[in-house]
């Protein structure tokens, strides 16, 4: 028998249930692809992230979601798995901001940990924001999202952008447009299967509260319904809203998973890449045997 240490994280949260939570499990370097797809499945979060051995970074981190399917990309689920090893002490003394190298995919990528105020916090860079070709047409995108067309905005127009996985940003009206969408899976497959993006990310703009953004995520592609806190569609949006001029600053602050009861906080600093920061509160840790 094969005893592993495994639990959950709260990821975006100051408090217990709250925030995303994200399944970890460590020394996960004798696991099968099958043997994670059927714990992932166990643990029947959004996202469960493999802690491994690595030759390129000081951590390799792989993660699956409960349908079975793995996902790349510096979101909470890697960002989840470090705060968790801090917290847990792996990492050792962070009194002072250490950096540490995470292998994900084919990509190494930086991350900042340091204790403040008796919590961990983290700071993630992703990669440089790449963007595809913008929809042509939203009446198909609006359908699947349950909305009027005139919900959904020109400025910036609906499109797919990426700093490490691929999400279609769309901007609607206002919060309540957001609240308001009821998306058809089948239909939204159907418009996300034309483009590069794998999940859709809507999102309104508060002209009273500059740098800030109220979201949902969708992404039916990988059985991902609805996602509490997405850090890999979080950064390409800030990436993007600057791009096009509608960042005042360098700074984005989200608010996502209010509609689930799940409250999450978001923060994104442009350098000139996203960084991802937030921090957790591990609510579960024990073993799992196999």
């Amino acid at each position: 028998m094969v005893e592993l240490v495994a639990g959950l994280i709260d990821v975006f949260a100051d408090v217990p249930l709250s925030g995303n939570p994200l399944a970890v499990v460590q020394d996960a370097d004798d696991l099968t692809d099958d043997q994670m797809r059927r714990i992932a499945r166990e643990f029947n979060q959004a996202e469960t992230t493999f802690l491994m051995r690595s030759t390129r970074a000081d951590w390799k981190l792989r993660s699956f979601t409960a349908s079975g399917a793995e996902v790349f990309g510096a979101g909470h689920n890697a960002l989840g798995a470090w705060l968790w090893l801090g917290e847990n002490g792996d990492l050792g003394s962070l009194t002072a901001a250490r950096t540490f190298q995470q292998e994900i995919g084919r990509d190494v990528l930086p991350i900042e940990l340091e204790s403040v105020g008796g919590r961990i916090h983290g700071r993630m860079r992703q990669m440089p924001l790449s963007l595809s070709d913008p929809l042509d047409d939203v009446a198909p995108l609006a359908d699947a999202l349950g909305l009027d067309p005139r919900d959904i905005l020109p400025d910036p127009p609906a499109r797919p952008a990426d700093t490490g996985a691929t999400h279609l940003m769309v901007r609607v009206l206002n919060a309540d447009s957001v609240d308001r969408a009821r998306p058809t899976a089948d239909k939204l497959l159907a418009v996300l299967e034309e483009t590069p993006a794998e999940g859709c990310y809507i999102y309104a703009l508060d002209a009273d509260a500059p740098d800030t953004a109220y979201a949902r995520f969708f992404n039916p592609s990988v059985g991902l319904w609805e996602d509490a806190a997405t850090g890999t569609a979080a950064g390409p949006l800030a990436a993007y809203l600057a791009a096009t001029g509608n960042l005042t600053n360098a700074e984005l602050v989200i608010e996502q998973g209010t509609k689930m009861g799940r409250r999450s906080i978001l923060r994104i600093r442009l350098a000139p890449v996203p960084e991802l920061s937030g921090a957790g509160v591990v609510v579960v840790k024990g073993m799992i045997r196999l």
